[in-house]
């Protein structure tokens, strides 16, 4: 019995878990992190004029110099942000945790190398050393954070030690929809991945495949496990009164592609924390049917598509 308990508390943590790229990234610090839509827009609407250049250095030139002439201030290059270079990163995490997965999405975005851990959710001997018994865990050359919310503002700061979101006046779109992605977003993902006996199988195969268990426990997870998420499920929906799962999902997708407001991403030109976080939680649940089921009934495929390609590959460090 104990076991199919402590299976029931993964199900519900699993669905509620350098190179040019970063070269890249850290030449556009004013376009990534905090921006609202109407800073957006005088941001974007520069680049539309480029358009108009003879070459593509001209268009770049001219994009600053009316960005500079939009801000007041003379063009000039962007600031580089001080280089955040960490000896080593460790997360200890379940594969498919959507609060390991927003971590792991800030990495991969960032290019920081880090190396995994995953934690057998039956014992939780992985992280018997540390008193906080829940993951993510992250450790920073020795470091320890947690909770993955607070990870990702602390990792920021260090990338963008200039950029402060309590003194970014911008910075309020990014925070709502980050809490939105913690109180409302995660709580829809259970309710779906487990929505059918056939689904919770295909769910907790996958929190198999990729998690740390012995083959003994491996079938009683895959099986036992998803004959209590299952019923587990059921209660969730209740508790966060949803009534059709497939439809508050479908509503949270749309709802997120509302809120860009045609713009390519939250951050604009860029993704920002907001974006980062989202596609985190939803990664893990892309290719089950839950997913499938998101992306061909909602707008939101074309957003995840450019995210995809924002974030790139994973910088996880394979040991």
């Amino acid at each position: 019995m104990n076991k199919v308990n402590k299976l029931a508390v993964l199900g519900r943590a699993s669905a509620a878990g350098v190179g040019v790229a970063t070269q890249r990234r850290l030449l556009q610090p004013p376009l990534v992190g905090l921006n609202s839509a109407s800073k957006c827009k005088v941001q974007c609407f520069p680049r539309d004029l480029a358009d108009h250049f003879s070459s593509p250095s001209l268009a770049v030139s001219g994009t600053m110099f009316l960005s500079g002439l939009a801000h007041g201030v003379p063009a000039e290059d962007p600031v580089r942000p001080k280089k955040f270079l960490p000896k080593e990163v460790v997360l200890y995490q379940y594969e498919a945790c959507p609060f390991c997965n927003k971590v792991k999405a800030f990495l991969d975005y960032y290019d920081i190398g880090y190396k995994v851990v995953e934690v057998n959710p039956m014992n939780k001997k992985e992280i018997k050393w540390s008193e906080y018994k829940k993951v993510p865990i992250l450790t920073v050359d020795g470091e320890q954070m947690v909770d993955s919310s607070d990870i990702i503002s602390k990792l920021f700061q260090r990338i963008h030690p200039e950029k402060s979101p309590d003194s970014v006046p911008d910075g309020g779109e990014e925070k709502k929809w980050l809490g939105w992605v913690d109180n409302h977003l995660v709580h829809v993902l259970s309710p779906n991945i487990y929505r059918s006996v056939s689904e919770a199988i295909e769910s907790f195969d996958y929190i198999t495949t990729h998690g740390n268990f012995s083959f003994t426990e491996r079938i009683i997870a895959k099986y036992g496990g998803a004959a209590a998420m299952y019923f587990v499920s059921k209660k969730l929906k209740k508790r966060h009164n949803i009534t059709d799962e497939r439809a508050a999902l479908y509503g949270a997708a749309e709802t997120w592609v509302d809120a860009l407001k045609g713009r390519k991403f939250l951050g604009c030109l860029e993704p920002n924390l907001a974006d980062i976080s989202v596609f985190g939680v939803l990664r893990p649940i892309r290719h089950l049917k839950s997913g499938r089921d998101m992306v061909e009934h909602t707008r939101i495929g074309e957003w995840y598509s450019r995210m995809e390609a924002a974030v790139g590959e994973s910088s996880r460090i394979n040991a």
